[in-house]
Formats: C-alpha cells, sequence, structure tokens
C-alpha cells in the first residue's frame, strides 16, 4: 500500500505543481507612466563632462588651424607686397624669384631690399 501512495504522490506532485504555476496570473508590470527625474543624475553629469571635453578638444584643435591659415596668409601677403616692391625697384638688377619669394640680385644671387 506504501508504494502505491508513493507513486501516486510521485505522479500527482509535478501535475499539481504545474496546475499551481498555472493558477497564477503571470506579473506584468505597468507602462503607462513616465517617470521624469530632475536630471541630475551620475549618467547624465559624465555625458555632460564627456561633451565638453570633446567641445574643448575640438575648440583647441580649430584654434590651432586657424592660426596655420592665418600665418600662411599672412606669408602670401608679405610675399605679395615684397615682389610689387622688387618690381617697382630702381635697382635693374634685382628679380622676383618665385620659388623662393624673394627679390634677388641677378649678378650675385644675394637676396636684395627693394
Amino acid at each position: 500500500m506504501k508504494t502505491l501512495q508513493k507513486r501516486l504522490l510521485s505522479a500527482l506532485l509535478p501535475l499539481a505543481l504545474l496546475g499551481g504555476i498555472l493558477a497564477v496570473p503571470p506579473a506584468t508590470a505597468r507602462t503607462d507612466r513616465l517617470v521624469i527625474e530632475n536630471g541630475n543624475n551620475a549618467m547624465s553629469n559624465e555625458e555632460a563632462r564627456q561633451s565638453k571635453e570633446q567641445w574643448d578638444d575640438t575648440r583647441s584643435l580649430r584654434k590651432k588651424v586657424n592660426t596655420r591659415v592665418e600665418k600662411e596668409f599672412d606669408k602670401a601677403d608679405h610675399a605679395f607686397d615684397t615682389r610689387d616692391a622688387c618690381e617697382k625697384s630702381y635697382n635693374v638688377n634685382a628679380y622676383w624669384e618665385p620659388n623662393t619669394l624673394r627679390c634677388l640680385d641677378r649678378s650675385t644671387g644675394r637676396p636684395v631690399t627693394p
């Protein structure tokens, strides 16, 4: 008799557990609510810090590029003025060298002040 009870118990136990699991409704979360925080959390602070760091880096790089462009412009502008002065010079041996952007003396090859 005890073996029959053990068999029935072992057969009915899984069914009873399965029935208990199916009888309990599944847990669901409500998704119709929106939680708005004040915006002061660690993640937003870190994102703001990274954004500021990236902005500072790009600003520094833009400043370097602009300085370089301005330097090249000043160099070309100075060469243009020097060429005009060299061409208007009364020194007949002075000529403009476009490769070196200098006014040179034909006989010596040395730079001439126009």
